[in-house]
């Protein structure tokens, strides 16, 4: 028996639920696809809807990393600091699409929700990974408080995304007609 087996139930229903919001991501995508298109707007998505599903993307393989029988933690902690040193990796190139896409000036919300709370997030994981020899338990608490920081993330940039293409974009196009 492994520290990691009190956490099944956790990653069920973590991971499960990275696996609807992600199925949800895509009808959201599909309902705003019929607008007409605005300048830049490729560089918006690679900057603001593409890491929302990577973060529930990550949430999912980590699930399904942290289900798996392992004999030991340390196996699946090096898991966690690859994924975790690859989201960092990955905020830096958001950070960089953020700024040169032209299509919407991001607001501080945006900074904090599409890269300072990610940034924390993945540095908790790549941390908790390593952390893992010294203290198992609680590093697998700083990994599950990442997961559910990258899910609450994603959900709160799907929401902002939806509210933006039906309030704003809507409201752009009836001041063109």
């Amino acid at each position: 028996m492994t520290a990691l087996s009190g956490w099944e139930s956790f990653y069920v229903i973590v991971g499960s639920s990275a696996g609807a919001l992600i199925g949800l991501q895509f009808v959201a995508v599909t309902l705003i696809a019929d607008r007409p298109a605005v300048a830049g707007e490729a560089q918006a998505g690679a900057a603001f809807a593409t890491p929302t599903i990577i973060h529930f993307s990550i949430v999912l393989f980590l699930s399904a990393i942290l289900s798996a029988p392992w004999h030991e933690v340390t196996s699946a902690a090096v898991f966690c600091t690859l994924l975790g040193l690859s989201g960092i990796a990955y905020e830096i190139i958001v950070l960089r699409r953020m700024r040169i896409q032209t299509a919407y000036k991001p607001e501080f919300e945006d900074w904090l929700f599409h890269v300072l709370l990610p940034l924390t997030a993945y540095a908790i994981l790549a941390d908790s990974g390593f952390t893992t020899r010294l203290h198992a338990e609680g590093a697998l608490f700083g990994v599950g408080g990442a997961a559910l920081l990258l899910l609450v993330i994603g959900i709160h940039n799907t929401w902002d995304a939806v509210m933006y293409h039906v309030f704003t974009q809507r409201q752009r196009e009836s001041e063109k007609h």
